[in-house]
């Protein structure tokens, strides 16, 4: 095995990508196992968490680490692809040793932010340093950092007493995508998911409550403070909202219903009174609307926003006054390969779909399917029965309830490889079989 630095720094080999032989991508990086034993002797680094096939998690040997240059991690292409399951022995360096409060031989307090490994003699992988950052004092905005060997830092190995913090933990979570950041807070053990939980900005906590599976986004609600939880549950989408809300006890509901800011919770109940599995239960209520002197740029200015996902910036709907839905009358939806065709300069109204049909609130998830297949669209209109815009209803709503029961459960258990087979309107919700690592 060859490094292009004899030290490398656990934390920045996150999302690092894991190539085979022939330089195929097949994974990046999630975290390293190690197996601590004492605070004398650095670990033996036993191998990497990878991630691969959407977020399938897997054990990745040392031993079966070829190199590890800047920027990418290469492999001898042997991976056991059998779900990765922590044992009573393992450490993650990632998930529980950074945050971690400790002391040194020298007297310095503070906190974990990185680990180093380096080969020893034998070539294996070792826990050799670690980079403790002490507390803020007086106007600098963050503390001294030192790096130490692992033997002269003391409360690596033994329980803390008190709770352990979740700085650097948080960061490595900020940089991932929702996807991922679900998949990581999934495993973390239970108290170190409840300090993330509490360190975690609301908007953020909310994007990736919307990748988790229904258990774990209300037990994790359960665990708030009502006040923060109503503060979440308005950072997140309407739809996704509406289907937590649901899966909460009535009196909860409605307290959260309450404690949320009138405009938020009056969307949330807007689509928790249509039935279920239904266009108006799951459209979203907050598409892109313009009024019909609308130009060109401002459609486009507007389909830019960084919060919108592909699917709703597909598509712009044109409405009469009000532009909040409901809306005055729809006018048309105008596609955004037809707006990049036109001077920017024209009105968005001389380039709607003039083919184009809409959907009402009680059409069923067939006939929702059917019109998407048909006009090959990945959103639709909902209107009511005067022509006033609704929302909207996008292929990934539509997916999201078509998939059977605890899907986003078995994405973040293994990838979804299983047989998720897709679910057809009037048949019942069926768990799919997983698998367990040996």
């Amino acid at each position: 095995m060859s490094t292009s630095t004899a030290r490398v720094y656990t934390a920045r080999l996150v999302g690092l990508p894991i190539f085979d032989p022939q330089g195929d991508q097949v994974g990046k990086v999630r975290d390293l196992v190690a197996a601590v034993r004492s605070e004398s002797t650095p670990p033996r680094v036993l191998g990497l968490v990878a991630e691969v096939l959407g977020r399938r998690r897997i054990f990745v040997p040392m031993t079966r680490v070829t190199n590890i240059d800047s920027g990418q991690v290469y492999t001898t292409g042997l991976l056991n692809m059998r779900r990765f399951e922590q044992r009573s022995t393992e450490t993650l360096v990632i998930g529980e040793l950074l945050d971690r409060r400790v002391t040194t031989l020298d007297g310095v307090s503070g906190t974990v932010y990185d680990v180093a490994m380096e080969q020893g003699r034998t070539r294996d992988w070792l826990l050799t340093r670690v980079a403790v950052q002490e507390p803020a004092k007086g106007l600098r905005r963050r503390g001294q950092s030192h790096v130490v060997q692992w033997r002269d830092v003391r409360g690596l190995v033994k329980p803390e007493e008190t709770a352990q913090g979740a700085t650097h933990l948080l960061h490595a979570l900020n940089e991932m995508k929702p996807a991922d950041a679900a998949t990581m807070l999934h495993d973390l053990p239970p108290e170190r998911q409840r300090a993330v939980v509490a360190a975690l900005e609301d908007e953020r906590l909310a994007d990736v409550l919307e990748e988790m599976p229904e258990e774990d986004q209300v037990a994790i609600l359960g665990n708030l403070d009502s006040e923060r939880a109503a503060d979440v549950l308005e950072e997140m989408s309407p739809d996704d909202a509406a289907d937590l809300i649901n899966d909460l006890p009535p009196e909860t509901a409605e307290i959260l219903l309450d404690l949320m800011e009138p405009e938020e919770a009056q969307d949330v109940r807007r689509l928790l009174s249509y039935g279920e599995d239904t266009a108006g239960a799951m459209m979203t209520p907050a598409p892109v609307v313009l009024g019909p002197d609308a130009t060109i740029a401002e459609a486009l200015a507007h389909v830019r926003h960084a919060d919108l996902t592909p699917s709703l910036a597909a598509m712009v709907y044109v409405c009469r006054p009000p532009l909040e839905t409901p809306t005055g009358r729809l006018i048309g939806v105008a596609h955004i390969q037809r707006l990049l065709r036109e001077p920017p300069s024209t009105l968005v109204a001389g380039a709607l779909d003039e083919k184009s049909e809409s959907l009402r609130p009680e059409a069923t998830i067939d006939e929702v399917a059917l019109y998407l297949a048909t006009y090959n669209l990945v959103a639709a209109p909902v209107v009511d029965e005067n022509g006033h815009l609704l929302g909207a209803v996008t292929v990934d709503d539509l997916l999201d309830h078509m998939l059977p029961a605890g899907w986003r459960d078995r994405a973040l258990s293994d990838g979804g490889r299983s047989s998720l087979s897709v679910r057809r309107a009037g048949q019942p919700r069926r768990d799919v079989p997983g698998t367990r690592r040996g």
